[in-house]
C-alpha cells in the first residue's frame, strides 16, 4: 500500500506522541524532532502530543518547543486521547468531547516506561486508532529484560548467563544477593534496571564494591535488576528490523562507544561515539546476526519496529543476543534508521513504511471478532 493522501483528497493525520513520564524523556523529544521534520508534509498533517514529566498532555504547535525548554505548561489547554473506539482522536479536557481531533494513526516516540512498555499501546488499542510498532504484548515483554530473556532462551537464542533480583531482596539481604552473583557469574559484570532504556541506571560491575555500588543504582530506577555476565573485549553490534508477520533485517552496523561501554552519555551527550555502517564482519557472521534479530523479534511477536542488540566477541566472533528494543531512538545519530539507508531505505521511506505496517495490522485486527452470541441468554437471569 502506498501512502499518497485519503480518499477525499486531504493529507493523512498522523499523531505524533513524546516526552512521557520516563528517565529518556529528553531522547524522545530529540526522537520527535527528527521524525516531524522528516515526514513528507504533502502526505501527512502533523500533530504534536506532548506528555510532560509529570503525565499532563498537550497538544499544539508549540508542545514540542514547551517541552524542550521545560516551560511552565499549567496554564496550556490539555487535550488527550480517550478510551472510546468512536471517538478515534484527541479531545479537549476543557470542551466538547464529542467533536474530536480525529487522527489516521499514532507515531508513538515515548522511550522508556509509560511509553515503551505496552502501557501506551493499551491506550491506543482502547481508542481503535492504528499506531506505529509492537502491540501491548511485544511492548511489555521487550521492556522487561528478565522476561525478554527467558523467552530467548526458550527459544534457543544465545544469550549471556544472568541473575535477577527484586529490588526489595537487594536492599534488605544485600549480601546474599551478591553472593548469588558471584557464585553463577564472573567478573566484570552489568547490573541493570529490568525496565529502562538508552542505558539508564546501567553500570559496569569489576569488583565486589563496584557490583554492591551498581546494584544500588539499579534499584533507583526499577523494582527488579539483572545482573549480566560481561563479555570481554565485545564489539557492540545492532541491526534493525522492519515489518509485521514477514519481517526483514537490516544490514549490521558496530558501535564503538566513547567510554568504556555504551552508556547514556556516550549515546547522547558527548558525541565522541563512532559507528561503522555496515559492521565489518563475515558474510556468515552478517547472515547470523540477521537470522537471530528476526528470529527474536518473531519470539515476542513484535509489530512495525525494532533494534536488536547483540555482543560479538572479537576473536572467535561468537554472537550473543543482548536484548531488543520495540521503540529504537530516531534521533539523527540513532542506528535503525541509519542502518536501514544503508540497506537502501531513506528516511523518509522509511517512516512511509512504518505508517503502511500500522495501518496493515489495524485493518488485519478489524476483521476478528470481538462478541460472542451464546446459545442462551443465561446472564440475564
Amino acid at each position: 500500500m502506498e501512502i499518497t493522501s485519503q480518499d477525499d483528497g486531504k493529507r493523512m493525520r498522523v499523531g505524533i506522541i513524546f516526552g512521557g513520564r520516563s528517565g529518556e524523556h529528553e531522547v524522545s523529544l530529540v526522537s520527535a524532532t527528527t521524525v516531524i521534520n522528516a515526514l513528507d508534509k504533502n502526505k501527512y498533517e502533523v500533530v504534536p502530543i506532548g506528555i510532560t514529566p509529570e503525565g499532563k498532555w498537550l497538544s499544539s504547535d508549540r508542545a514540542l518547543q514547551l517541552l524542550k525548554s521545560k516551560a511552565v505548561v499549567e496554564q496550556e489547554p490539555e487535550r488527550f486521547l480517550v478510551p472510546e473506539p468512536r471517538r478515534r482522536g484527541l479531545v479537549s479536557a476543557n470542551g466538547d468531547i464529542n467533536s474530536p481531533l480525529h487522527l489516521d494513526v499514532v507515531f508513538p516516540l515515548v522511550h522508556g516506561t509509560f511509553g515503551e512498555d505496552g502501557t501506551l499501546q493499551g491506550l491506543l488499542e482502547l481508542t481503535n486508532i492504528p499506531y506505529v510498532g509492537a502491540g501491548v504484548l511485544a511492548s511489555a515483554v521487550g521492556m522487561d529484560k528478565i522476561i525478554q530473556k527467558q523467552l530467548h532462551e526458550k527459544a534457543g537464542l544465545p544469550i549471556v548467563k544472568y541473575v535477577w533480583f527484586f529490588s526489595g531482596e537487594c536492599k534488605a539481604y544485600p549480601k546474599r544477593v551478591v553472593a548469588a552473583a558471584e557464585r553463577k557469574l564472573k567478573y566484570p559484570m552489568f547490573v541493570k534496571p529490568a525496565n529502562t532504556g538508552s542505558s539508564v541506571g546501567v553500570s559496569k560491575a569489576r569488583s565486589r564494591k563496584e557490583l554492591i555500588a551498581a546494584i544500588n543504582v539499579a534499584v533507583e530506577y526499577d523494582r527488579k535488576v539483572i545482573i549480566e555476565q560481561g563479555v570481554k573485549n565485545a564489539r557492540e553490534i545492532e541491526c534493525s528490523v522492519l515489518g509485521n508477520d514477514d519481517p526483514i533485517a537490516s544490514v549490521p552496523g558496530e558501535v564503538i562507544p566513547s567510554k568504556e561501554f555504551y552508556d547514556y552519555d556516550a549515546k547522547y551527550v558527548d558525541g565522541k561515539s563512532r559507528t561503522v555502517i555496515p559492521a565489518d564482519l563475515p558474510k556468515k557472521v552478517t547472515k547470523e546476526i540477521q537470522r537471530i534479530a528476526v528470529r527474536a523479534f518473531t519470539v515476542l511477536d513484535g509489530a512495525g519496529m525494532a533494534r536488536v542488540d547483540f555482543l560479538v566477541t572479537k576473536k572467535k566472533l561468537k554472537v550473543y543476543l543482548n536484548e531488543i528494543n520495540t521503540i529504537p531512538g530516531f534521533t539523527s545519530v540513532s542506528m535503525y534508521p541509519k542502518l536501514w539507508e544503508a540497506s537502501g531505505i531513506s528516511y523518509p521511506e522509511l517512516l512511509d513504511r512504518l505508517i503502511e505496517f500500522a495501518i496493515e495490522r489495524h485493518s488485519q485486527r478489524s476483521f476478528l471478532k470481538t462478541a460472542y452470541q451464546p446459545t442462551s441468554e443465561w446472564y440475564k437471569s
